[in-house]
């Protein structure tokens, strides 16, 4: 199924989907895959712990957060193809990289755990039947997504965040 394959946009991570092709969910996460092991590792490397505004994130940072933020969608689109009706609770993302200590690991270390959490993910949706794909939940504010949309998500949430190291983070290194 492709992205314009999506019933009904969600709202608040449409921006996150509009970032990725109009392929099949699987063809969006491969390519996100490909994208992460083609990053410029020289250049992250060399930001440290550089931030672009008081209070904003370090690369480091910014790589657990993909790592968390797939997980816990991992396990909310395992609920929605279940048909688990439960809304599903929020995380604190301010909380959760608090608490991560990303910057006592490098970044080799993030990079490959993210990559093992995407082929995690490919595996998880590779087992979801076309039903399941159409199957939806709701957030923790009442949003409702399904779990095709967040096929395209976690793809279009790593460009979204990528955007934003080219545009905000990369400029330190000048």
């Amino acid at each position: 199924m492709k992205k314009s394959d999506i019933r009904k946009m969600p709202e608040y991570f449409d921006r996150y989907i509009n970032l990725t092709d109009d392929v099949t969910y699987m063809q969006a996460l491969e390519t996100s895959l490909e994208e992460l092991r083609n990053a410029p590792f020289d250049k992250w490397n060399a930001l440290g712990e550089k931030i672009y505004a008081p209070g904003k994130w370090t690369i480091k940072d910014v790589l657990q957060h993909l790592i968390d933020t797939e997980r816990v969608f991992a396990y909310r689109m395992t609920a929605f193809a279940r048909k688990d009706k439960q809304k599903m609770r929020s995380f604190d993302e301010e909380l959760f990289a608090k608490n991560a200590f990303a910057n006592r690991r490098t970044v080799a270390d993030l990079v490959a755990e993210l990559i093992l959490v995407r082929q995690n993910y490919i595996a998880l949706y590779k087992s979801f039947s076309p039903e399941m794909l159409q199957l939806s939940g709701k957030a923790y504010n009442g949003v409702e997504y399904c779990v095709l949309s967040m096929g395209f998500c976690m793809p279009g949430h790593q460009r979204w965040h990528f955007k934003i190291l080219e545009e905000r983070y990369y400029p330190l290194l000048s």
